[in-house]
This record gives structure tokens, sequence and C-alpha cells, in this order.
């Protein structure tokens, strides 16, 4: 059951990316995009991982929180200005999502783990800092994917996937095989997949 300040702090989110002046209209569904990814991560944790943690679903539901507020252009172009850019977005989101917390009667110990998620700190040990990037990853295959390769040729799209499929576990990669997705995106990741930057075990049967 859905706790009473669970509720609280997931609208409290919702009515915070509310506010993103960039509408999406994609799928059936129109409104501000950050809201609407917002909700699209929190049903993919919902069907990914059935036992998931209260602050787990916090992460998932504010992970992108304002995120227009602090836009790509802000930061110097290259590789330095991306990484800069995507730390101080992540300690952005979990310092927001922390206020709301306190505001929904949330513990500094709950705020602090809820920020080590949003910060995706200790990737590779932290199971649940993992269950969060697959469903960014699952998340960006389902809706956003087709999108952003478009622009680009297949070879630059494989080196994308490899490199997104790095970071995703072997269940993640599994869950990969349900998602839909188009015929270009569908071979792309196969082909991405089946090459050497994966480990073995990573490889789903299907896709």
């Amino acid at each position: 059951m859905t706790s009473a300040r669970l509720h609280q702090i997931l609208g409290l989110i919702d009515e915070a990316n509310s506010h993103d002046p960039t509408i999406l209209n994609d799928g059936g569904m129109k409104g501000p995009a950050e809201l609407i990814y917002g909700q699209r991560s929190s049903a993919m944790l919902e069907r990914y991982d059935t036992d998931a943690s209260e602050l787990l679903c916090i992460a998932a539901r504010g992970h992108h929180i304002e995120r227009w507020k602090s836009p790509r252009r802000s930061f110097p172009e290259g590789r330095v200005g991306y990484l800069k850019w995507r730390t101080e977005l992540r300690s952005y989101h979990a310092r927001r999502c922390g206020e709301l917390m306190e505001q929904a009667g949330y513990s500094a110990d709950e705020i602090a783990r809820a920020g080590q998620l949003i910060r995706k700190e200790c990737l590779s040990s932290d199971r649940e800092v993992q269950t969060l990037e697959d469903v960014i990853c699952l998340v960006f295959l389902q809706y956003y994917a087709d999108a952003f390769i478009a622009p680009h040729d297949d070879e630059k799209v494989i080196d994308i996937l490899v490199k997104t499929a790095r970071k995703v576990s072997p269940a993640g990669i599994q869950a990969a095989a349900a998602i839909p997705m188009s015929r270009r995106l569908s071979t792309l990741l196969t082909a991405a997949l089946s090459g050497d930057g994966l480990k073995a075990d990573q490889t789903p049967n299907s896709l």
C-alpha cells in the first residue's frame, strides 16, 4: 500500500515538474515533458521491480526534477562541459527532491539516501542505484531512443547503444527484450549487444 507521505512527495514532484515549459505530445500523451518523463519512470520501475523501496520510488520519479532549469547550453561545449553539466544536474535534482521530501516529513537519513540514488553513487555495487540506472535506460529505449537516434548514422547509433548497455545489469538487458521499439532501433540494439563491448552473459536471447 502506498504510504501517505509517499503519495505526498510524488505529488510535490509532479507539481514541480508540471511547470516545464516544454510540452511533449507523444504516443497519445500531451503535457509538460518532465512531468510525463517522471511518471513514465515510475511506471517502468513498478513493472521492473515490484518490491522497490519507497526511497527508490522517489528517486525514480524525481531524478529529472525541474531539469529544464539547467539547460545543456549553459555549460561549455565538449565532453568536459557535458560531464560538468551532468554532475551539477544530479546534485540539483538530489537537493530539490530533498527539499520536497523534508516538506513531506522524511528524515535526514532518508533524504540522504534518496540523494545517493539520484546522484547514482556506487553504481557498480549498490543494487538500488543499478535498478534506477536500468529503469532510466529502459524508459529511454521505449519512449525516447527513436527520436534521439534519428539524426545519426547506424555506426554512431551502435556506439551510443553499446555505451548505454554497459551501464545496464544483465536483468536490465533481458528486460530490454520486451520493450516495444522500431525495427531500426531493434536491429541496431541487437548489433550493439552482440558486439565485443559487452559481457557475454548480458546478451539477451532475442530482441
